[in-house]
């Protein structure tokens, strides 16, 4: 999911980025949205039963040596699995299981165990819609110390922009475990928990409210990109469609923050391998299958099972997580590569579409080049696959590999969840330096 931050949504006044695309003959509903910001041997029990070979176990040399870049030998502690399927309405949405507890709390009354959490890339924080939480949410620690709020005490709430609409809620303290890791008391949402009206700057900023399970077709945002805090505008202004202080149910008020008030990403707070994740999916055939299982592996080079390989691909990320890509003569500089779009999302008026989703009469074989916006590095020719959305659909599949949808505004292109099919895919978090690469970037 791409977050469209505040300033960044200031100098993108034409985008119409879709949130939602339908698929109105089968009746599915589909999500793609993101964003975040800028921040600082044997297998094991656990490893997964892949459907096709992927990409990371195949040796470049032939040797049976890809420098541990697949090996998933390690004792497991730092790897959880992630999962595509129908449960969540939708295609290509892929979900985990988390667990949130009170800061502090061991007893299972004040612990939830939340699964259909969208896997997100493409956004940072932990964004959790109230319904999943019947009867911990009131037990959260409530967030406070907004920078504009003198009286230091008024409750934070805030408004999360996806470019066709927002999730609102208020922002609470929580124990986040994510299998065996846990991200100890950090700032979360509460989406749709009723505390206070949604305010119209908000709703004008970002378009209708998403926060109901029905709506986002997730119980919520596992925001995993880049970033380690969800908003670097907010540390220097107060915007609208951000922050707010909350004194009143009716009365929010825009705010700056400090950084460590802000929604955070999860990994960021672990005590060890905090330093990225490696989303790691098997190939899928042409024609998709019912269910994909997958892993999400924490930390990028600090245990055998999550090296980064030698001869990897990089792209370095400018202030908004992104990057350039380069389609049949067209610069789309607002590019990213994000697990919580379920499809190729670009500008190509050649193609037909039904409902806005790419319908060619018969599969296209394309190609884009990737590169980093600064210059940096080498340029990567990537060859794609698009089909037509409606007829695949028809399978009542939920992963595919060769699915697109039209994305509206011209400077966009979405590598989504079907780039991840059949590789492993690095994404840092914050600006540190793993092996010789410098962050933030993300690698594959």
């Amino acid at each position: 999911m791409r977050r469209i931050d505040s300033a960044e949504n200031n100098k993108m006044t034409t985008i119409n980025k879709t949130f939602w695309g339908a698929l109105v003959a089968l009746g599915l509903t589909l999500s793609a949205c993101g964003g975040g910001s800028d921040g600082n041997g044997s297998k094991n029990s656990g490893s997964i039963p892949w459907s096709a070979d992927p990409d990371w176990i195949k040796k470049p040399d032939g040797s049976g040596n890809a420098g541990n870049s697949g090996n998933t030998s390690s004792n497991g502690s730092n790897t959880v699995p992630i999962r595509v399927d129908n449960s969540m309405g939708s295609i290509n949405m892929l979900s985990a299981t988390i667990t949130v507890c009170v800061p502090g709390a061991q007893g299972t009354s004040q612990c939830t165990t939340v699964d259909r959490m969208l896997v997100d890339t493409g956004s940072v924080g932990v964004r959790i819609m109230a319904s999943a939480l019947p009867t911990l949410g009131s037990q959260l620690l409530t967030q406070v110390g907004a920078v504009d709020d003198a009286s230091g005490v008024a409750p934070i709430a805030e408004c999360m922009p996806f470019g066709s609409g927002t999730t609102w809620g208020s922002v609470k303290r929580a124990d986040v475990k994510i299998g065996s890791r846990t991200a100890s008391n950090i700032p979360i949402q509460l989406i749709g928990d009723g505390a206070y009206t949604i305010p119209s700057d908000c709703v004008a900023h970002g378009g209708p409210d998403l926060s109901s399970v029905e709506r986002l077709g997730a119980n919520g945002i596992l925001g995993i990109g880049y970033g380690t805090y969800d908003s670097k505008d907010a540390l220097t202004t107060a915007l609208p469609g951000n922050y707010y202080y909350c004194t009143g149910a009716n009365a929010c008020f825009n705010t700056r923050m400090l950084m460590n008030k802000e929604v955070m990403n999860p990994v960021a707070a672990f005590s060890s391998d905090n330093n990225g994740t490696i989303i790691r999916l098997p190939k899928l055939p042409a024609g998709g299958l019912a269910s994909v299982t997958g892993e999400l592996v924490f930390g990028i080079g600090t245990q055998s099972n999550n090296a980064l390989p030698s001869n990897v691909n990089v792209l370095t990320l400018d202030e908004y997580g992104e990057f350039t890509t380069q389609y049949q003569g067209r610069v789309f500089n607002w590019s990213a590569i994000d697990s919580g779009t379920n499809g190729f999302a670009f500008q190509d008026d050649s193609i037909p579409t039904t409902s806005g989703w790419y319908t060619p009469l018969t599969a296209l074989s394309l190609a884009a080049t990737m590169e980093s916006t600064n210059g940096k590095g080498t340029p990567v020719n990537m060859p794609f696959s698009i089909d037509n959305a409606i007829r695949m659909s028809a399978n009542g599949y939920a992963a595919y590999e060769n699915v697109g949808w039209y994305q509206s505004n011209s400077k966009m292109f979405m590598w989504g969840l079907p780039f991840f099919y059949g590789r492993s895919v690095y994404t840092t978090v914050g600006n540190g330096t793993i092996g010789k690469q410098s962050g933030p970037f993300v690698a594959f």
